[in-house]
């Protein structure tokens, strides 16, 4: 049996690694001390030096050199969350450490939000219950504003794995779909049915648009606020990515000129916004707090799929989620 620990943010430890999953890997695996926060490690780091596997999560180790020197046997990280890029650092690929990650676990629900996000967009559904809640009455039939998802369009920056699996799923319904990513492949764009265009086609042409971009050095303040000036009268926005993607001061100054426009956000910068920002104010802005992502019993996907991933690890077979050297380059940064 391999030597391991758990060393993550413990208030999310039970979520992440419920009863059934922590006791399967403790059958597995030799988990020689109860869940450890990183604060526990670095004050005691003489108790990383048995340990062969990691099981991780949010808030796991650093795994810097200090941290790798503390650890000599260490062989293997799981981590069950998205991007692992704020724990790892260069030397874990001079370690040659196997690290493997729950990113596209984490996917999931985010898809799942943006999905009902897009489809309650094109009823204009957030629309009508600040309306009804401002007026106290319903409005008038027949609804000729309301885009719904027959021959409408769809939006989507960048086709990251989210964007992908959206894309994937909207070729259910009768909707077009448009999407930018200049790192994608045509071929890849048919077989999900989307036409590749610029973010300006997108925001001019789209009913709904749907931001996935990774935060990037290069993807930052992408998004301005020409961007929403330019959107159909009844248009929608959801953010499920990151808010620094976005200009959010011109966002703002357009959704106070222009009431018809609604942008959904479950990401923002600051997060959350701070107590003076519109954005909690403005009627045509939906703040969601950070939720698109697991939260609740959805955590237990990840540790899930983790337990999976370890199986293949101690048979010796391929594993399914590592993260390789060259994706750790332009992985997210959060």
């Amino acid at each position: 049996m391999k030597k391991g620990l758990i060393i993550m943010n413990k208030d999310f430890v039970d979520l992440v690694y419920p009863e059934k999953v922590r006791e399967e890997i403790e059958s597995l695996a030799d988990i020689y001390e109860e869940p450890l926060s990183r604060e526990q490690v670095k004050e005691n780091p003489e108790i990383v030096k048995d340990a062969e596997i990691i099981f991780s999560g949010w808030d796991g180790p650093r795994m810097d050199k200090a941290f790798l020197d503390a650890a000599p046997n260490l062989k293997a990280l799981f981590y069950a969350a998205g991007t692992v890029k704020p724990l790892l650092t260069d030397a874990v690929w001079e370690r040659n450490l196997t690290i493997t990650a729950a990113g596209k676990a984490n996917a999931v629900p985010v898809v799942e939000y943006t999905l009902s996000q897009i489809l309650f967009s094109l009823k204009d559904g957030w629309n009508f219950v600040n309306n009804i809640k401002k007026e106290k009455h319903y409005p008038k039939k027949p609804y000729y504003h309301v885009s719904g998802a027959f021959g409408s369009t769809v939006g989507i920056i960048s086709l990251s794995t989210i964007g992908k699996k959206v894309a994937e799923i909207l070729k259910q319904f009768d909707v077009n779909v448009l999407a930018y990513d200049p790192f994608a492949d045509k071929s890849v764009a048919e077989e999900l049915n989307v036409e590749l265009c610029s973010i300006e086609d997108i925001f001019a042409t789209a009913d709904v648009v749907s931001l996935h971009a990774p935060l990037l050095s290069e993807t930052r303040g992408l998004i301005r606020g020409s961007h929403f000036r330019s959107m159909k009268e009844n248009a929608s926005f959801i953010n499920t990515a990151r808010g620094e993607i976005v200009m959010e001061a011109e966002m703002v100054e357009v959704l106070q000129e222009r009431d018809d426009i609604t942008a959904i956000l479950d990401v923002t910068f600051p997060e959350p916004p701070e107590e003076s920002s519109l954005l909690y104010t403005l009627p045509n802005i939906i703040l969601t707090p950070h939720i698109a992502g697991s939260e609740g019993k959805e955590c237990g996907r990840l540790g899930s799929y983790m337990l999976e991933e370890f199986k293949r690890y101690i048979e010796g077979k391929n594993l399914k989620w590592q993260v390789m050297k060259e994706q750790y380059a332009t992985m997210p940064e959060n």
